[in-house]
């Protein structure tokens, strides 16, 4: 096993590749990124562990962006979290937030709740935006009370046709006296020289019942390679996707050593947001004046929020009112 060399076994994404099963792929791992994320939130412990999710599977898929970009995961649904976005600005800053019902997650008690169950029904769309209106692509899967896991092989199944398999998982542990979290993932993806050896099974035959002699008439049986390499990733364990003491490089040659695997150079992660007093300018000059009037609040002021790292902005609406005159000047 080859490798680049890198510090430390946290908040970093380490491509990789097994040449004799036609197999690439990556392994997420963030430590203090997704615990800082989350701290800035506060979430029930429910939401930061599909929020977790989220993030591992957002900073996995948007580390193959080559240039400059965004790769943004977001899910509008009719669960109790019903709304999850995750921004990956590449090469490496992360940032996400969740909207949830809090009585209703209440009211479920603090029972094992799957990620399937909060997300509920509705959709997730996956973006790729690379500055222009041209290179901007998205992917739109349904959702239907399945894991983010499920909704990845689902994704590149219709969207992208190139087989994929997916692990996540999120822990919380005690450290320094507090609770943290960790997340971590890894993906595999069957990349054969020969596009024969890439056909898939169709999707479900419509109404054609299983079990019927033409429901599987056509569906090609999948390769050796790619098979074992499924078999192999079906032994992960979630603690091994998030254990500090076993880093990516540890893990991958824990999985593909008979093989041999050629692992590349990582990419370091950190929790970053976006937001800043110019991109909050920018959004109030969308408003119209008398709507900008009406923000403001008992204390003559404007306050501000960003969703993403709950940065508060304390603005005066005379100074925002000249700013945005002599910008339009």
């Amino acid at each position: 096993m080859s490798s680049a060399p890198f510090e430390g076994n946290d908040d970093i994404v380490l491509p990789f590749a097994v040449e004799p099963l036609d197999v690439r792929g990556r392994v997420v791992r963030l430590g203090p990124s997704i615990d800082t994320l989350l701290a800035r939130h506060n979430y029930p412990d429910a939401v930061a562990r599909v929020v977790g999710e989220a993030a591992a599977l957002t900073v996995m898929l948007g580390a193959s962006l080559k240039l400059e970009g965004r790769f943004q995961l977001q899910t509008k649904t009719d669960g109790i979290i019903d709304m999850v976005v995750v921004d990956f600005n590449a090469p490496d800053r992360l940032r996400a937030t969740a909207r949830f019902d809090k009585e209703k997650l209440e009211a479920l008690g603090a029972g094992s709740l799957k990620t399937g169950d909060l997300l509920g029904s509705g959709y997730l769309a996956m973006t790729i935006d690379q500055g222009t209106d041209r290179s901007r692509y998205q992917g739109v899967v349904a959702l239907e009370g399945q894991s983010f896991e499920e909704a990845a092989h689902q994704y590149f199944r219709q969207s992208e046709q190139i087989p994929t398999q997916v692990r996540l998982a999120v822990a919380e542990q005690f450290e320094n006296g507090r609770h943290t979290y960790r997340a971590g993932g890894l993906m595999i993806q069957f990349l054969p020289t020969s596009p024969d050896r890439l056909r898939q099974a169709d999707l479900a035959p419509g109404d054609i019942p299983e079990g019927h002699p033409s429901h599987d008439l056509d569906a090609p049986s999948e390769d050796d390679a790619w098979v074992e390499a499924k078999h192999l990733l079906a032994t992960v364990e979630d603690h091994e996707l998030v254990d500090p003491a076993v880093s990516s490089e540890r893990l991958l040659y824990r999985l593909f050593h008979e093989r041999g695997v050629r692992v590349f150079e990582g990419q370091h992660v950190h929790e970053e947001c976006t937001c800043s007093h110019d991109r909050i300018m920018a959004m109030m000059r969308r408003f119209s004046p008398e709507d900008r009037r009406d923000m403001v609040g008992e204390n003559g002021r404007i306050g501000v929020t960003c969703e993403f790292c709950s940065e508060f902005y304390d603005l005066d609406p005379t100074a925002v009112e000249a700013e945005i005159a002599k910008s339009e000047a």
